[in-house]
């Protein structure tokens, strides 16, 4: 059975307007399988981010490839890239990015209205998720009265309203104070878990990223085991 992401010899170049070309990436190789967790650790500017966006399909490498379920993202039409990021990969941000005068339940919801799923269905599995997070009794609150820690525990059932082979997560606790982080990071793995979502999260934190079932280094453009 084929990894749930895959990164083979992946190469990514940048060429600002009048600058010299940088090689961010040069032949970043890794696997994750289906239920399981991995950190990415490296210094600012590394690629860390980089690689969630090529991992989504958001962007492509200049060489090698990645693969989501056994099939290159790269040999897909930007159409097929948008259906299976939409279909198959749900994203955590840092900043939550959640829509402040709608309420949790209705924020939770959003992927299930841009894919037209049924909406009884949905909404029962968006309750779900917000009990499972503990946000059973404030679903129908605004976003814009929770902590942060509650709106990033929104932006995970979200995440993961559609049931993703793979959860993407850029420093998702980067914003929260120690005892939030500390929450939503166990949050995120025993959800993802329950799901068997595979998990790569991108992290400056060692603790984060002990977490994590595994973990890769990008150190000089290419990922390594820590």
């Amino acid at each position: 059975m084929a990894p749930t992401l895959e990164f083979r010899g992946v190469v990514r170049t940048f060429r600002p307007p009048g600058g010299a070309p940088r090689e961010v990436l040069r032949g970043a190789s890794a696997a994750i399988e289906a239920g399981r967790s991995a950190a990415i650790i490296g210094r600012s500017g590394s690629g860390k981010s980089t690689l969630l966006h090529l991992a989504a399909g958001i962007d492509r490498p200049d060489a090698g490839e990645v693969l989501l379920d056994g099939r290159s993202l790269a040999a897909l039409s930007d159409r097929e890239r948008s259906l299976a990021r939409r279909d198959r990969v749900g994203i955590v941000f840092q900043f939550f990015h959640l829509l402040g005068h709608l309420t949790a339940l209705e924020n939770a919801l959003l992927p299930a209205l841009v894919a037209g799923d049924e909406p009884r269905a949905a909404r029962a599995r968006a309750l779900d998720l917000l009990g499972r997070a503990g946000l059973g009794g404030r679903w129908d609150d605004p976003v814009a009265r929770l902590s942060g820690g509650e709106m990033q525990r929104v932006a995970l059932c979200r995440a993961l309203l559609r049931r993703p082979r793979l959860l993407l997560a850029d420093e998702p606790t980067g914003n929260l104070d120690e005892r939030s982080a500390g929450e939503v990071a166990s949050l995120l793995f025993a959800l993802a878990r329950d799901e068997g979502s595979a998990v790569v999260l991108v992290t400056h934190g060692r603790e984060l990223a002990a977490r994590a079932d595994e973990a890769w280094t990008l150190h000089d453009g290419r990922l390594e085991r820590a």
